[in-house]
C-alpha cells in the first residue's frame, strides 16, 4: 500500500558528506544508501528528518575539530536541498510540511543527534532553531557534560537541564533516543513539552538497553510525544529480524497505547548496516505497510503510523513555542 511516509530520523547527511573527490559519488537525488529523492518519489508524499550527527571522536576521524565537521556536513546538505528544489523543500512547522505537499514536493527537517557540533552548547540552539533545527538529541553512544548513554548510565546535569530547558523554550522537541534510562526519567520529571524517541523500539520484545521500556513508552505517551521504529536489526530480533518482528514491536506500543496517537517511523536509514529482511531502503515503507495490514491493523491506524502522528507532535511543538 502506498502512504505518505513521514521518518524522524535518518543519517543520511552524513552519509553524503565526504572530503574529496567521494563526495562527488554520493548525491541526494540518487545514491546506492538507503535513502535518495528517486525512491523517495515512488511514495505518496514524504517528510523526512535529517539528522546532523556528530560526537567527539569524530574530531579524530576526520583530522578537524568537530564543530568544523557539523558545520560542513550542514552546508552540504543545505546545498543538496537548494539542487534539488524540484523534489524537495525545507521544512519546520506541520503546516509548511503541508504547504510543501500542496505543491508536491517532499520536505526536509533538520535535526541534531548529539549536540558535540555545536560544543554541547545550549547558547547555540536559538540560532539552530532559526536554520530550521527541530529536533534534539541530548547525545549518543557515551557519556558527556549533559548526560549519561544507554552504554555508560548516568543522569542529566546541570548543564543538561540547561539544554532541555532552553529546547523546550524554542520548540525544539528533546529526543531522548540514545540516552540513559536515569536521563530518560530526569527529562521526564522536568519536560514541560512532548518528548520523543525518534528511533528507538521496544524493550520488552526485544531487549536491548537502546531500546525503550514499557514504562518509559506509557511516559512518551504521556507528554504526547511520539517512538519512531528503528529498522536496525538489532533493535528488532536477536536474529532473522524480518518485516513481521517489525511489526512486532509496533503491535506491542499498540496494546501500550491503543489510541494509537503515539507511535511513528524513525528507520534510521543510512544509519545502520543491517536492515531486516524484505526492506532495502526508503521504498521499502511499502512493502511494510502491506505486511501490517496483512497482519490485521486497520487502514487509519496505519495513516496514524506513517504521517498523522508525526505531523501531530510537530504541531503540538510549535504551539508550546507560540506561548
Amino acid at each position: 500500500m502506498k502512504l505518505p511516509v513521514f521518518d524522524f530520523h535518518c543519517d543520511t547527511a552524513m552519509e553524503l558528506y565526504a572530503d574529496g573527490d567521494e563526495a562527488n559519488m554520493r548525491r541526494l537525488r540518487k545514491n546506492s544508501g538507503h535513502i535518495d529523492l528517486e525512491r523517495a518519489g515512488t511514495l505518496s508524499g514524504y517528510a523526512q528528518c535529517f539528522a546532523m550527527f556528530t560526537t567527539p571522536s569524530f574530531s579524530e576521524v576526520y583530522q578537524r575539530p568537530v564543530e568544523e565537521v557539523f558545520d560542513r556536513a550542514l552546508e552540504n546538505l543545505l546545498k543538496e536541498l537548494a539542487e534539488n528544489k524540484d523534489l524537495i523543500l525545507p521544512a519546520g512547522s506541520a503546516s509548511e510540511i503541508q504547504e510543501n505537499a500542496r505543491q508536491g514536493k517532499m520536505s526536509a527537517i533538520l535535526t541534531l543527534e548529539g549536540p558535540a557540533g555545536i560544543g554541547f552548547d545550549p547558547e547555540r540552539l536559538e540560532g539552530l532553531y532559526h536554520q530550521g533545527f527541530r529536533i534534539s538529541t541530548l547525545g549518543w553512544n557515551e557519556r558527556n557534560v549533559l548526560v549519561g548513554s544507554h552504554k555508560t548510565g548516568g543522569g542529566l546535569t546541570d548543564l543538561g537541564k540547561e539544554y532541555v530547558r532552553e529546547c523546550q523554550r524554542l520548540g525544539i522537541l528533546v529526543d531522548v533516543s540514545h540516552i540513559s534510562d536515569e536521563g530518560f526519567w530526569d527529562i521526564m520529571e522536568m519536560t514541560e513539552a512532548p518528548v520523543v524517541a525518534t528511533h528507538s523500539n521496544s524493550r520488552s520484545v526485544c531487549n536491548v538497553s537502546r531500546n525503550l521500556t514499557d514504562d518509559m513508552y506509557r511516559e512518551i505517551c504521556r507528554t504526547g510525544g511520539t517512538a519512531g521504529m528503528n529498522l536496525y536489526t538489532e533493535f528488532i530480533k536477536e536474529e532473522h529480524a524480518d518485516l513481521d518482528a517489525v511489526c512486532d514491536h509496533i503491535f506491542h506500543f499498540l496494546e501500550l497505547d491503543p489510541s494509537a496517537e503515539h507511535i511513528s517511523l524513525g528507520g534510521d536509514l543510512d544509519g545502520c548496516d543491517k536492515l531486516p529482511a524484505g526492506f532495502t531502503g526508503v521504498d521499502s515503507y511499502a512493502a511494510l505497510a502491506d505486511r501490517l495490514l496483512q497482519r490485521g491493523l486497520d487502514e487509519k491506524t496505519l495513516r496514524n503510523l506513517y504521517w498523522n502522528n508525526a505531523m501531530g507532535v510537530m504541531n503540538r511543538a510549535v504551539h508550546i513555542n507560540e506561548k
